[in-house]
């Protein structure tokens, strides 16, 4: 200090230049800090200021933690349990993730104050991808829990660096106990302890929707024990889960109504006949069975057949080792009277026999789908349809084996109201009255024939003929019908046809729908002519003057121009909703303000792939049309 006082402004004092050669000297200038500021001596051009860590005896000093920060973890739970509103819980979440984890740990009656609340307003979130993480998961536990509960949560995560793990489901199930609807697909770091605690706290549980999750018999133990209230269960690509699991369920949930297991390589006959046994509480209330690529025998359809007393509705997918004598005896055991709804896809082991087994066993038996049966031939769906005397519909799918023979006496010998063949390669264009007898069937009234290349003017002319009441009809991809085949079936239509798909069938032009028009066009509310290319401007002329009651149509990919457009705008009776104009090159900007004007009762436009209509002309429609949706 003293040589402070008596310097005279000479010597080694001066700017730069410490009066002190221990640095730790200059502790005496100095109070305790992380920082100290330091101010050279005046200079005439400028005053520097120096920002420097402060050094005490050698060591640096850190700052100290703020009070909130140091506080022990009890300690903030204590403090957040005692958070008296929606708004103040919020808050804290929001200020750090230790805080949300924190928060998400606390169980809803825990809080020593309770919100005022709806006990019913149920909310439902849904995560998928990117955003499906722990984090959102703990937002969604507080904030859910402070607005009436999570009703529904369904998680579809692919997210491999942040994914969804058991932390964010544990706390789902501390926040949420009124949860009643779970969706988990492709999460693979969660484990069976999330999904007990979840069956631990959630006792509401409804419907369970478990795909591609690594979890296993615990999980459904757990479920069974703890959910009582079980309506739906679905399980896909679920390898560790077997027979025990399904044992489980079935003994202790006595409300389950709906069942669909897919892909689980472990669940064999013994899982299945405990769901349905006479001594399972679950075989008393079940309605819907799906099973799908499963390790069973004939054994499980057998006890089907016999328990399923209260099913209505039955799919089969893909069981390989499935026999003849599977289906036989599931259709001879009398117990799926209640049956409604039948679909069986690609199960080698169905044959005319079990077919015919099948409708006896069956008499409610309204819809009817066969997929990929490469056995199946005529006799089979005759028979059945002869025995299943409440057959409404039907769809036979890849059925290569069935011809125009078989389903033509097939719709003769039923009341079927409803007929559907799709890619069946076995219907040739043969003859019309070729061993057909000659009667008519009035309940037919939807016919739809999809992709079946040999299906032809004959075999149109014949369904014309037969069906006389028909009010649907759907022909898709059909490249051998022309005008004269289509025409007899126009005229021999009774009732008026309502609905007309002639999608991609090249060979039907303008004559066709001016015919089409002018006899049906009272009655006609749905017409689609996508992808025939030979209809033209005048098509839509005879549209405009005989269609009154029409609000959908598809017209693309057709040849029609601008010329045709303006004439559908001119018909003051024409109330559009619905259409497609998609694909029509020579549709250009000149056809906008005929567009705006038919935009007055659309609902839905498509004009995508009109290169013809420029982005501005897309904008303008986007802003003249805005009660419609459309598609650029």
């Amino acid at each position: 200090m003293q040589k402070l006082v008596g310097y005279s402004g000479e010597g080694d004092f001066s700017h730069g230049k410490s009066m002190y050669t221990n640095p730790k000297d200059l502790g005496i200038f100095t109070s305790h800090g992380h920082h100290m500021e330091v101010y050279s001596l005046p200079c005439k051009r400028s005053r520097s200021r120096i920002n420097a860590p402060f050094i005490f005896n050698g060591q640096i000093h850190k700052k100290p933690k703020t009070t909130i920060e140091i506080l022990p973890d009890e300690c903030l739970f204590e403090i957040f349990k005692r958070l008296n509103g929606t708004q103040e819980r919020s808050s804290c979440a929001s200020v750090s993730k230790h805080w949300l984890n924190l928060l998400s740990t606390i169980r809803k009656d825990e809080f020593t104050q309770s919100l005022n609340q709806q006990p019913n307003a149920h909310l439902s979130r849904f995560l998928k991808g990117k955003k499906a993480t722990d984090i959102r998961l703990l937002a969604i536990a507080v904030g859910a829990s402070s607005h009436g509960g999570l009703g529904s949560l369904s998680i579809n995560g692919n997210n491999v660096t942040r994914g969804v793990t058991n932390l964010g489901l544990k706390a789902i199930s501390r926040n949420c106990p009124s949860l009643t609807d779970l969706s988990l697909w492709n999460l693979s770091s969660i484990s069976d302890e999330a999904i007990i605690e979840i069956a631990n706290e959630c006792h509401n549980l409804e419907k369970l929707d478990f795909c591609q999750i690594p979890i296993s018999d615990n999980s459904l133990i757990a479920i069974a024990k703890n959910c009582p209230n079980l309506k739906e269960l679905s399980i896909e690509s679920c390898s560790n889960i077997g027979n025990e699991g399904l044992q489980a369920i079935g003994q202790r949930c006595q409300n389950l109504k709906s069942i669909s297991i897919k892909n689980c390589s472990q669940v064999g006959d013994q899982g299945i006949t405990s769901l349905l046994s006479s001594s399972s509480s679950s075989s008393y209330s079940l309605m819907k069975l799906k099973l799908e690529s499963l390790n069973i025998s004939d054994m499980s359809l057998a006890v089907i057949g016999h328990y399923g007393i209260k099913i209505t509705d039955l799919a089969l997918t893909r069981l390989c080792k499935v026999t003849e004598k599977g289906f036989w005896v599931m259709g001879s055991g009398q117990g799926l009277q209640k049956l409604k709804s039948l679909t069986i896809t690609s199960c080698f082991g169905v044959t005319d026999l079990g077919l015919e087994a099948l409708g006896r066993g069956c008499p409610n038996l309204k819809q009817f789908a066969l997929r990929k049966c490469a056995f199946l031939s005529d006799n089979g769906i005759m028979s059945f349809a002869e025995v299943a005397l409440s057959l409404e519909t039907i769809l036979l799918e890849e059925c290569h084996r069935v011809t125009q023979y078989g389903v033509f006496n097939m719709v003769l010998k039923s009341k079927l109201k409803n007929l559907t063949l799709e890619n069946c390669f076995g219907i040739k264009d043969l003859v019309p009255w070729n061993g057909i007898p000659f009667r008519c069937s009035d309940s037919v009234k939807s016919l739809s024939i999809r992709n079946c290349p040999g299906f032809g003017n004959n075999s149109l002319m014949l369904f014309g003929r037969i069906c006389p009441q028909l009010q649907n009809v759907e022909f898709t991809g059909l490249h051998g019908i022309t005008d004269e085949g289509f025409a007899p079936l126009i005229e021999c239509c009774e009732p008026g046809l309502v609905s007309v798909s002639l999608s991609s069938c090249p060979k039907l032009t303008d004559k066709l729908v001016s015919e089409l028009c002018k006899i049906h066009g009272g009655t006609l509310e749905t017409l689609n002519l996508d992808g025939c290319t030979s209809i033209t401007d005048s098509s839509l002329v005879s549209i405009a003057s005989d269609c009154l009651l029409l609000t959908e149509l598809g017209v693309s990919g057709s040849g029609i121009t601008d010329s045709g457009v303006r004439a559908l705008a001119c018909t003051v009776q024409l109330n559009l909703q619905i259409l497609s104009i998609s694909n029509c090159r020579l549709v250009s900007d000149e056809s906008l303000p005929f567009l705006v004007k038919l935009g007055e009762s659309l609902v839905g436009l498509n004009v995508r792939q009109c290169h013809g209509i420029g982005n501005s002309g897309v904008g303008l429609l986007v802003d003249q049309l805005w009660n419609c949706d459309i598609l650029s």
